[in-house]
């Protein structure tokens, strides 16, 4: 089996898990009794903590010699934790246990991202090609509890993510090759490990490329929370929201499979500028409430707002960090765009949603352009001219 198809499957083992409780753990929550405000509760303090918990779990993944026996040891206490949520102990039960695998579920992802990007430049492979298969197993996971759900009590979810989550922990085992953490295979000190974080926190030019990417990133928020209801006030039927959210999912997993030759001769300076521009222009038209013929167009331009930024964010953050600290520098640019920013930009679109309905995208549209200002900042760090 070639690298990238192994490198897939273990995204695609992720990402089955993810698939199933990002859209159906509230109603798994909401079958045990709990309101919307106490599963917004418990949604949204993982989020606003990760900008802590993703760079203190980095520091000490990197205490390890191998990259992948943190992954190991991460899908085992993810799974343990999914079992635990079964206990009917209440809300304050839920909300620890839920913070903790959602902590550690979600800071999986950069750290995997580290192993294959870097394998991807080294052998020359396309990284997007493993990434796509895990979007495409979130597709698939998605539809089909969607679908048992029909016919099955939501326990169906718990028991699905508590699997997907110890087919991870295999998978890291058996998939993910044996990379060290430091050429050499020698473990790293806590000293040199909190002095590689303390770098990056210090790094004027990381922080403004990691804050430009998470302001863009995060101005997905108004649509991620909230299009699905302004689209159905629009009357637009529920079934052509299913079709606009397959629609980006598309795109986005046939950028990353075919463009990469194109990505590659744009550079990632100006892959987050295309990025940072297209989510201006799609954020300011869905604020219109447009038609549909209207709405089509602009959820491909998905392909750029996300997929684009997301690469370029993940090959400016591998420039401007080392080998020793990529993990903490992966998982602070992972926190800030699904965390700390993300999570308020979440919050905020809830109130602009009931006060003034599709035209909260104009903020979101205001926050890409602030990430657009960074971006064009940064075509004076010369670190990232070679």
């Amino acid at each position: 089996m070639s690298q990238p198809v192994r490198l897939g499957l273990f995204y695609a083992a992720l990402f089955v898990g993810t698939g199933a409780s990002s859209p159906y753990i509230p109603v798994w929550f909401a079958s045990r009794g709990l309101s919307g405000a106490e599963i917004g509760l418990i949604l949204s303090a993982p989020m606003f903590a990760r900008a802590v918990t993703a760079p203190a779990i980095a520091m000490w993944a990197d205490s390890f010699h191998l990259r992948r026996t943190p992954l190991i040891l991460m899908g085992l206490a993810t799974a343990l934790a999914y079992g635990l949520l079964a206990a009917p102990f209440g809300f304050a039960w839920w909300f620890g246990i839920w913070f903790i695998a959602n902590t550690i579920l979600s800071t999986m992802i950069p750290l995997t991202d580290v192993i294959v990007f870097g394998r991807a430049r080294r052998e020359g492979f396309n990284y997007g090609w493993p990434r796509g298969i895990g979007s495409v197993a979130f597709i698939i996971a998605n539809v089909t509890v969607g679908l048992l759900l029909a016919r099955f009590s939501p326990e169906l979810v718990l028991v699905w993510i508590t699997a997907a989550a110890m087919l991870a922990a295999a998978g890291a085992r058996g998939l993910l090759p044996p990379d060290p953490v430091r050429e050499g295979g020698a473990a790293s000190r806590l000293s040199e490990r909190l002095a590689g974080l303390s770098d990056l926190l210090r790094d004027k030019n990381f922080m403004l490329a990691v804050v430009s990417v998470g302001l863009i990133q995060s101005a997905h928020a108004f649509y991620y929370s909230f299009s699905a209801l302004s689209w159905k006030q629009q009357g637009l039927p529920e079934s052509a929201t299913g079709l606009l959210w397959g629609l980006a999912v598309g795109v986005e997993v046939a950028f990353m499979w075919f463009m990469e030759p194109w990505r590659r001769r744009i550079g990632p300076r100006n892959l987050l500028m295309i990025g940072g521009c297209a989510a201006l222009v799609r954020w300011i038209v869905l604020s219109f409430a447009p038609p549909l013929w209207v709405v089509l167009p602009m959820q491909a331009l998905h392909t750029f707002t996300y997929a684009a930024t997301f690469l370029a964010s993940l090959q400016l953050v591998e420039r401007l960090s080392t080998p020793a600290n990529a993990s903490a520098a992966q998982t602070i640019n992972s926190a800030l765009s699904g965390g700390l920013l993300m999570g308020a930009a979440t919050i905020g679109s809830g109130w602009l949603f009931d006060a003034v309905g599709t035209w909260g995208y104009l903020a979101m549209a205001a926050m890409s352009a602030l990430g657009l200002v960074g971006a064009l900042r940064l075509y004076g760090v010369r670190r990232l001219d070679a």
